[in-house]
């Protein structure tokens, strides 16, 4: 078989198995996030489709399948039918350079092929992070301002606003680390952490990221752009059916590309912590599953922070989170750069 060929195979295989478990975990998340909610509330939640209501997330795309699907007279067809896609697409496309593996050498056909666990292997990895999810923007003010709505329009305009202010920070939060690697591939940053994860060299950072991607995934206390009673439902109020619903996964897709990134960028990524595999001398096979499932636990904790953070805490006023944007985290982050390079001018 033609090496071209092969490597076109093990890409296309790695972006279904990408997207069915994004997918699969946002089945999942509508599930966990009812039932944690639940909890923190002191109530059941879902409990009655299926056996301890695990069949819910089935129950809920089927309805959102089977609901008519209502186009109001008032809006700009085009734009209204296009801005879904427009938040949905970057939220999936944002996952392709986040590795959750490190890469393993196998015999193909007579070729020994590199297999990298992630879709794309990128230099510059953490440049597309930044400019594909900032994308996802255009589709909610789009949506807003196609709807003919000045409750939509007005929760355009937030996102776009809460975009802006928050996309500076958590780019300036991602330049330390970037500073302690010397790189931007995002695989060569969870190598760097081997032996000390990032949120333990760059506290400060964490911290600014964690809140900013809050504010990025418009997840309470930042979800001014939806805010139901100030709002109706904010962008997607004349939305209904699929259209509806792909709002509502772009969120959660939105939200496991960013704990994906978070683990990434500070808590080592698919590195085991403790130094658990050094000396076991495992086959590879063993150790690559035990990688990945090193980064799919870390993962799950940060989406179960998400779904905490959202039933914890009440909603932020705008002036508040515009206030928490410029004049807190900003400065923070512009501190963390200046402290990062002391610190690599003075012990390097």
């Amino acid at each position: 078989m033609d090496l071209a060929i092969l490597n076109l195979i093990i890409i296309l295989v790695k972006i279904v198995v990408v997207l069915a478990a994004i997918f699969l975990t946002i089945l999942i998340l509508t599930l966990a996030e009812r039932r944690v909610s639940g909890f923190i509330q002191d109530r059941l939640g879902p409990n009655r489709v299926g056996p301890f209501g695990l069949l819910q997330p089935i129950a809920d795309a089927l309805k959102f399948f089977l609901k008519e699907d209502i186009i109001p007279s008032h809006v700009e067809k085009p734009l209204y039918i296009l801005a879904p896609m427009l938040i949905l697409v970057p939220a999936l496309m944002t996952f392709a350079v986040i590795p959750f593996g490190d890469e393993i050498y196998r015999y193909f056909g007579g070729h020994l092929v590199g297999i990298r666990f992630q879709v794309a292997d990128l230099n510059v990895g953490v440049l597309y992070i930044l400019a594909i999810a900032s994308l996802g923007v255009y589709g909610i003010v789009i949506g807003g301002w196609a709807s003919n709505n000045k409750y939509s329009l007005m929760g355009g305009l937030r996102s776009s606003s809460q975009m802006i202010s928050y996309e500076i920070p958590l780019g300036l939060s991602i330049i330390s680390v970037v500073m302690l690697s010397g790189s931007l591939r995002l695989q060569d940053i969870v190598q760097d952490q081997a032996h000390l994860w990032n949120f333990i060299r760059q506290p400060l950072a964490f911290i600014i990221f964690l809140v900013s991607a809050f504010a990025e995934t418009n997840r309470l206390p930042f979800d001014l752009p939806e805010a139901e009673q100030e709002l109706v439902g904010g962008y997607h109020t004349e939305y209904s059916s699929m259209k509806f619903a792909s709002f509502m996964l772009s969120e959660y897709a939105n939200m496991i590309t960013s704990s994906a990134l978070i683990v990434t960028l500070f808590l080592g990524g698919w590195q085991v912590p403790f130094g658990i595999l050094d000396g076991l001398n495992l086959p590879i096979i063993w150790e690559q599953i035990i990688q990945i499932l090193s980064f799919v636990i870390k993962t799950g904790f940060m989406l179960f922070v998400f779904i905490w953070v959202r039933w914890t805490l009440p909603r932020f006023r705008f002036d508040q989170l515009m206030n928490l944007g410029w004049k807190s985290l900003l400065p923070l982050a512009l501190l963390n750069i200046i402290l990062t390079g002391l610190g690599l001018a003075i012990f390097s």
